[in-house]
C-alpha cells in the first residue's frame, strides 16, 4: 500500500461556550517537519499533541492548528483597580484634568488590565485528545486516497519498463548476431600475423562486454521486487527510492553495453519512465 504524504483533516467540536476547529495539512518532506499554532491556554498540552501527530503521520512538512472561538460567556479582562487609581492619583497631581480624563489616561498605562489564565476542563481536553484522533484518521484516509493514485501511476510505469525490456530480449539475439559479422570484418582486414591465443582472449572480452544477460536478469528482478514492496501492508517510499536507483543502475547499464540504436531508443525510453517513477516518490511516505 502506498500512502501519499500530501494530505488533509479537519474537524469541529461544539461545546457549551466555544467551538474548537482543529486542522491538519501535509506535504512532502525528507523528514518530519511539525509546525503548530495552539492558543496559549493549551500551551502546556503542546507537547503530548506533538508526540500524537509525530507517530501518526511520520514524515511530511506538517502545519497543525487548534481554534477556539467562544460563543458563551468568556471570561473578560479584569481592570487592576488599585493600579488605576494610583495612576489617576498621580496624572491629578501632574495636570488639572475631569476624572472621566484621568481614566482615559490610566487605562492606556501598563498593567491596568489583567487576563486570568484559562483552566482547561479536563473534560474539554479528553474532548480535544478524540478530536484530535478523529482529525489523524481523517488525514490518515486523505494519504491513502492520494497514494492510491501515486500506486496506480508506479504500477503503469513499471509495466512500461517490463514491456520495453521484453522488446530489449527479444532483439537481442539479432544484436549479437550483428557483432560477429563485423568482428570478422576486423579480422579479415589485419595482414600482419595473429597469435589465435591472443584473438581469441579478444573475443572472449568482447563478447563479454557486449552481453547484457545479466543486466536484463537483475533489472527483472528489480521491477518484481518493486511491485512487491509497492503492495506490502505499509508504505515504503523511502525503500522504493532505494529500488528506484538500482533500477537506473541497471538501465544505465544496459545502455553503455548495447552498442545498438534500437536497443539504446529502448533504454531512454525506460529512463523516461523511471524518471516520472522517481518524481512521484517524492510524494510517498
Amino acid at each position: 500500500m502506498i500512502k501519499s504524504m500530501t494530505g488533509y483533516g479537519k474537524r469541529v467540536l461544539s461545546l457549551s461556550d466555544k467551538k474548537i476547529s482543529l486542522e491538519i495539512k501535509s506535504l512532502n518532506s525528507k523528514g518530519l517537519d511539525l509546525n503548530m499554532r495552539i492558543p496559549s491556554s493549551y500551551r502546556e498540552h503542546e507537547l503530548s499533541f506533538r508526540k500524537r501527530v509525530s507517530a501518526t503521520l511520520e514524515r511530511g512538512k506538517i502545519d497543525f492548528g487548534l481554534f477556539i472561538e467562544q460563543t458563551g460567556g468568556a471570561a473578560a479582562a479584569v481592570i487592576n483597580q488599585e493600579v488605576v487609581q494610583a495612576y489617576m492619583a498621580q496624572l491629578g497631581a501632574i495636570a488639572a484634568a475631569t476624572p472621566d480624563q484621568l481614566l482615559a489616561l490610566s487605562l492606556k498605562l501598563p498593567d491596568t488590565l489583567s487576563v486570568q489564565k484559562e483552566e482547561i476542563d479536563p473534560a474539554e481536553l479528553d474532548a480535544i485528545n478524540t478530536l484530535l484522533e478523529e482529525t489523524l484518521a481523517a488525514m490518515d484516509q486523505s494519504r491513502i486516497d492520494e497514494g492510491a493514485l501515486l500506486s496506480e501511476e508506479f504500477s503503469l510505469r513499471i509495466n512500461n519498463i517490463h514491456q520495453l525490456l521484453q522488446q530489449v530480449i527479444d532483439m537481442d539475439a539479432a544484436r549479437m548476431g550483428g557483432i560477429k559479422p563485423r568482428l570478422e570484418k576486423a579480422l579479415s582486414d589485419i595482414t600482419a600475423p595473429i597469435d589465435q591465443n591472443r584473438l581469441e582472449q579478444e573475443l572472449i572480452y568482447y563478447i563479454e562486454k557486449y552481453d547484457i544477460t545479466e543486466e536484463k536478469v537483475r533489472l527483472a528482478g528489480h521491477l518484481d521486487y518493486f511491485s512487491e514492496t509497492q503492495s506490502s501492508s505499509e508504505s515504503q517510499g523511502k525503500k522504493l527510492g532505494f529500488i528506484a536507483q538500482e533500477i537506473g543502475r541497471e538501465i544505465n547499464t544496459l545502455g553503455s553495453k548495447a552498442n545498438f540504436a534500437p536497443m539504446q531508443q529502448l533504454v531512454v525510453q525506460m529512463k523516461d519512465e523511471l524518471e516520472k517513477i522517481k518524481e512521484q516518490l517524492l510524494n510517498a511516505l
